[in-house]
């Protein structure tokens, strides 16, 4: 059963993620979006993915630093593919994401710097299983369909966050590093700042 503090922890972490984006976000495509992560076990590359995302972003192309995004993970979507259900359970149990526990993880984007080329770098911070910890992502971006498209790939440690306890720990037999991997579908949004306004963000320019 989930303890009272842990309820207000992820009540708390949700509020507050609301509260830093402006109400001209906009909400990603889940549809068109993805969240991968790979990682090695017995030094053989295994791919899962997180089927059910969400999140909001604000971003100018102009403004860089004062985009926005909260991207929230439902941990227990985590699919490995077909035939692989059993250990899709083991990763909903404590050694692993404890979803029972901590059934969502999250990033929340405080601001980006340019690159050149419409690249960019990413910082915020990602939370799960009860840590947080600061991430530096590199992102693309590009339009496609009217829409606009954030892909990148970031590395994280998995025993930073107490993902994969127990006799899994060993890092011969599960790689400590995970290749994150993600595709982000912004609808292309009417809510642009006017002429008039230049210090408002655009949503995803």
């Amino acid at each position: 059963m989930t303890d009272w503090k842990t309820r207000i922890a992820n009540v708390t972490g949700v509020t507050l993620v609301c509260l830093t984006l402006p109400a001209a976000a906009a909400s990603i495509d889940a549809s068109r979006s993805s969240l991968t992560a790979t990682f090695r076990q017995m030094n053989v590359p295994v791919e899962g993915s997180f089927k059910r995302i969400s999140g909001d972003v604000v971003f100018d192309v102009a403004r860089p630093q004062d985009a926005r995004a909260a991207l929230d993970i439902d941990l227990a979507s985590f699919d490995l593919g077909p035939g692989t259900e059993d250990y899709a359970v083991e990763t909903r149990r404590k050694d692993w994401f404890d979803t029972t526990r901590f059934p969502r993880a999250t990033f929340t984007l405080a601001g980006a710097r340019a690159l050149g080329g419409d690249r960019f770098e990413a910082r915020g911070k990602l939370s799960m299983k009860g840590r947080v910890l600061d991430l530096v992502a590199n992102v693309a971006r590009r339009s496609e369909g009217g829409s606009h498209v954030f892909e990148g790939t970031v590395p994280i440690r998995r025993l930073a966050f107490g993902i994969g306890e127990g006799e899994w720990r060993d890092p011969s037999v599960v790689a400590d590093e995970v290749i994150v991997r993600f595709r982000l579908v912004v609808p292309a949004s009417a809510a642009a700042p006017s002429a008039s306004s230049p210090s408002a963000p655009a949503v995803a320019k």
